[in-house]
Formats: C-alpha cells, structure tokens, sequence
C-alpha cells in the first residue's frame, strides 16, 4: 500500500547544520530531507514536503492537506510554542500526526516545554536528533499500514 505523507518543517530549520549544533546537531536540513525521502521510496510511499519561517506558508500547505495525505510528519520549530492556526489547521486535516523535536522540548526553557499541538496530534517524539524524524516517519507508516489491515476501507480521518 502507497501512503501520501505530509513532512513539515516550522521556523528556522533551515538553519539547521550551523544553528546551535550543541543543540539541534550538525546535520542540515537537506540531510533530514534526503534521510526521508530514501526511508519513503524504499517503500514505495510519496513525500510533499514544505519548509517555511512564515505560519501562514504551513497552516496554507497542512489545509491543502485535507483529502489529499494519508499522515502528517511536522516539526513546527518554534510555532510548536506560538501557533494555535498549525494547531487548528492539524484538527481541520484529521489524519494521524506525529509532531517530532531535535531536542527535548521537555529538558529546555519552560516556555519551550509546552507544545499547543501535543493534544491533538497521534504522537511526540523529541530529543533524539536528526534520526528521530526517520523513526518517526517510520513509525507513522507503520501505524498508517496497521490502520490500513484494521479498517474496512482504511479511510484519511484521524
């Protein structure tokens, strides 16, 4: 089964590779891009992918969403933080999500701690680097493959 799956990037993550490498690590955005992309075809699946620093440019792109990807992978940056339109744009598009951290918004800043999309997306994941986006792309198509043999007709609504 061919999946469609969202793969979203907030604020600032194109700096990823120079921006606080203690922090977020020293591979860039592309890298995670092309970890993706590989770990996606290998099984057959198809990748739309946006990155932009302007809230608008994403909430846009997860509503054109609607109908149209079976997942959302989504790494809001700092809107994790700030964004209750990511937040509703996710409700609106009703597929399984997994918001994913290169740090571990948990053991930072407090204003970091707290995630207004946590409620309302399938899973987190957070602190484990550049590989964590992988494994949370493959755990999103694992359970959007197990969805899939469960349900009659599987279906998009989350």
């Amino acid at each position: 089964m061919s999946l469609h799956i969202l793969v979203v990037h907030g604020a600032n993550l194109d700096l990823l590779g120079t921006r606080e490498p203690e922090v977020y690590g020293s591979v860039t955005l592309g890298q995670i891009r092309e970890s993706i992309e590989e770990r996606a075809a290998a099984g057959g699946h198809r990748i739309t992918w946006i990155q932009s620093n302007h809230e608008g440019e994403l909430v846009d792109a997860i509503g054109r969403a609607v109908g149209r990807v079976d997942g959302i992978l989504i790494n809001p940056g700092a809107f994790t933080h700030t964004s209750v339109a990511i937040r509703d744009a996710l409700l609106a598009v009703a597929v399984p999500t997994i918001e994913v951290h290169l740090s571990n918004i948990h053991a930072r800043e407090e204003f970091r701690k707290k995630s207004l999309i946590a409620d309302v997306v399938t899973a987190q994941v957070s602190g484990l680097g550049a590989a964590g986006t992988v494994l949370a792309l493959g755990a999103l198509i694992d359970l959007l493959q197990d969805r899939e043999l469960s349900e009659p007709g599987g279906g998009r609504d989350g």
